[in-house]
């Protein structure tokens, strides 16, 4: 039998100190390094006659040396240069700084090369390509593997590193799938699968193996969301909250009129709360589609229930932001409402923890503050997290924890498209809020490029001359040379100095201390900055009404789901509101991007735009959910996989909800080994 987890440091050619590299690849175990799968193959089975060959395209070649290598020194540098010929032309091959090259290559003897091949005039040429002896095949004569690396750890040590790991493992592994759903889906055993993953002798192996690996990965995350589900259902011992409390009463006296899609959501939710199983619901809205008036009616009636609300937001400036809106409404109602977030006195705090615990205090709202131990509830009856991303499963059972199976709200302004939201909050029931309120004027969008930056910045002036106020979004903190990209420091201090010299400017990153961010957010949500340059630490956030123009600095660089939340920081107010999107590069992605952004304002348009241009990534990063990320799978290339895995799943929880059936053991161990921490099994 295979242990699978031997420290990788045994691994034949690893040893102490390559450990180190392959632990920052997150490779700690045997198994870690046969599941480190490639991210692209290079094609070096096929050779090509020079005069095929096509400028700029990586080739292999088959030739022949014409003579021995030249060496030239240029200061320090050795430069090796060989000629090579096949039967249709010549391709002159130059190395740097490899004298040990020197004796390497014989005339008369064949050679393959591979490498990007470039054409000058009649000639071709070709520098530091990978080459073997025409009958060995170490470097070419297949396809090749290339994987995600870290830096001082080359391809090819990986790559023997890999080998050395499966040579290992060879016809070893135990089947990790049932027999019945490797038959029934035409897939490959895992033996063929994790050999042919990494080297592929057809194309067409890598289609099947890689198959077999993301249906066993979206099949898992399936039944491990499902099981999650039926614990919830099946647990009858939920909160009845009382019919004779009415949403209406406070429907009744808002300043606005709610818009259909807020009204059926809440009598979603009204109808969950009146039952005795445990809500457990997803709320999706785009930014500015009115969440945060929901959850407030959701909490009047847990509240009139004889119960108390916990609501948690991701910034202190944010939960300050509900706190004022909750006041405002339910203040008349009879409801207390208070803030927990760090910065607050020692005093004030030990205050509101004794005056919760007496079940003074109706509705607790803040940050990650409410998950201390020392907070505790006399009756949590409702849960809502905002920005649901920003905590993930754990975070979520802890505040649950302080109530007997409260019900709980995740609220999400990262809108996304109906059915993956149904299979990545499989565990969860989903409301959507598809509108808008009316009053929403459209915010203007503009892609522009670097030569338009006098006329944006002339835009800003005239703006803030008006009394409005603008954003500036810069990609990173501290300036990156290489990429060269503004950072927010740099940048500030040019824009106070030359640009807007004469206006109020400050700046934001998500490397301050918390407190400091807090104390700026509230000086530009009071007027006294005017020009805001900051990281995407803006992204979730503080309604400024004022605020009218968003800047987005190398607007290339942001996912499309991205752009739209930090878009959704302005329009807030009655004035009109613009989004200016400054950007790089020609590519047709990064056009097609822009394009997208300035036709629509729909976030659920946008986010499958966003899958299908980027793939999923770190769109949810399934982080957001507590669920381990995706190996292989692509939740956008792969959703015939997925909804085909999803009927599966459904069909075997049908049968076998606990797993406990014998077909059904492999199962039970998949999912108890990677979601085991985070669902009962």
């Amino acid at each position: 039998m295979v242990d699978l987890n031997k420290e990788v440091q045994y691994v034949k050619t690893v040893g102490p100190n390559r450990v180190k590299l392959l632990n920052k690849l997150n490779i700690y175990t045997l198994k870690d390094l046969i599941t480190y799968f490639p991210r692209d193959y290079e094609d070096r089975s096929k050779p090509k006659n020079l005069y095929e060959c096509v400028d700029g395209e990586d080739v292999l070649i088959e030739a022949m040396p014409t003579g021995r290598i030249n060496e030239l020194r240029k200061g320090k540098m050795i430069i090796s240069r060989l000629i090579v010929k096949d039967q249709t032309g010549t391709c002159y091959i130059t190395w740097f700084n490899q004298g040990y090259l020197k004796d390497k290559f014989q005339t008369g003897r064949m050679y393959r090369f591979f490498g990007k091949i470039t054409k000058k005039g009649s000639r071709f040429e070709m520098n530091s390509p990978v080459y073997d002896e025409i009958d060995q095949s170490k470097n070419t004569g297949k396809i090749i593997p290339i994987y995600p690396l870290t830096y001082e750890l080359k391809q090819s040590i990986l790559r023997k590193i890999i080998e050395n790991g499966l040579a290992e493992v060879k016809g070893k592994l135990p089947e990790t799938l049932p027999e019945y759903i490797l038959k029934e889906n035409n897939l490959w055993d895992i033996n063929s699968t994790i050999e042919r993953i990494h080297f592929p002798h057809e194309f067409e192996d890598f289609n099947k193996a890689r198959e077999r690996l993301v249906f066993e990965e979206l099949l898992t995350m399936q039944l491990a969301l499902l099981k999650l589900k039926n614990n919830y259902q099946h647990d009858n011992n939920g909160i009845q909250f009382s019919k004779d409390v009415k949403m209406s009463d406070v429907i009744n006296i808002l300043p606005f009129k709610l818009t259909k899609a807020q009204l059926r959501v809440l009598e979603e939710i009204d109808n969950d709360m009146e039952s005795t199983k445990p809500m457990n619901r997803l709320l999706q809205g785009d930014v500015g589609s009115g969440k945060t008036v929901i959850a407030m009616i959701a909490a009047y009636k847990a509240v009139k229930s004889g119960y108390q609300a916990a609501i948690m937001a991701p910034t202190a400036i944010l939960a300050a932001q509900h706190l004022e809106s909750f006041q405002g409404i339910l203040e008349s109602l009879g409801i207390k409402t208070e803030l927990l977030i760090s910065s607050i006195t020692r005093k004030k705090k030990n205050e509101i923890l004794e005056k919760l615990k007496n079940g003074e205090i109706d509705i607790l709202i803040g940050t990650h503050a409410l998950l201390e131990e020392n907070v505790v509830f006399k009756n949590l009856g409702l849960v809502v997290t905002d920005e649901q991303h920003r905590f993930g499963v754990k975070q979520r059972g802890t505040l649950s924890a302080k109530g007997e199976n409260p019900d709980i709200i995740a609220m999400s302004a990262t809108p996304i498209p109906r059915t993956l939201a149904l299979i990545l909050y499989g565990d969860l029931d989903i409301s959507i809020i598809d509108e808008l309120p009316p009053n929403r004027k459209k915010i203007e969008t503009f892609a522009v490029r670097k030569n338009m930056e006098e006329r944006v910045n002339s835009f800003i002036k005239k703006q803030i001359d008006e009394g409005r106020q603008a954003y500036i979004v810069c990609p990173l903190v501290e300036e990156n040379e290489e990429m060269g990209l503004k950072s927010v420091i740099e940048l500030a201090e040019k824009y106070k100095s030359e640009i807007f010299s004469g206006y109020s400017v400050d700046y934001l990153h998500g490397k301050m201390k918390a407190k400091e961010k807090d104390e700026i957010m509230q000086k530009f949500k009071d007027g006294e900055i005017k020009i805001l340059i900051a990281t995407t630490v803006i992204e979730v956030g503080v309604n400024v009404p004022n605020a009218s123009i968003m800047v987005v600095e190398n607007a290339e660089r942001f996912g499309l789901a991205q752009l739209h939340q930090l878009r959704g920081r302005v329009g807030r107010g009655e004035y009109q509101s613009y989004c200016i999107l400054k950007f790089d590069g020609n590519g047709q992605t990064t056009k097609e991007r822009m394009k997208v952004m300035c036709e629509t304002n729909d976030g659920f348009i946008i986010s499958e735009k966003d899958l299908e241009l980027r793939g999923s990534g770190d769109f949810f990063g399934t982080e957001q959910h507590g669920l381990p990320e995706f190996k292989i799978a692509n939740l956008f290339e792969d959703i015939a996989i997925l909804k085909k895995v999803q009927k599966l799943a459904i069909k075997i929880m049908e049968d076998d909800p606990l797993l406990q059936k014998e077909k059904n053991q492999k199962l039970y161990e998949l999912v108890k080994d990677k979601f085991g921490s985070r669902i009962e099994i």
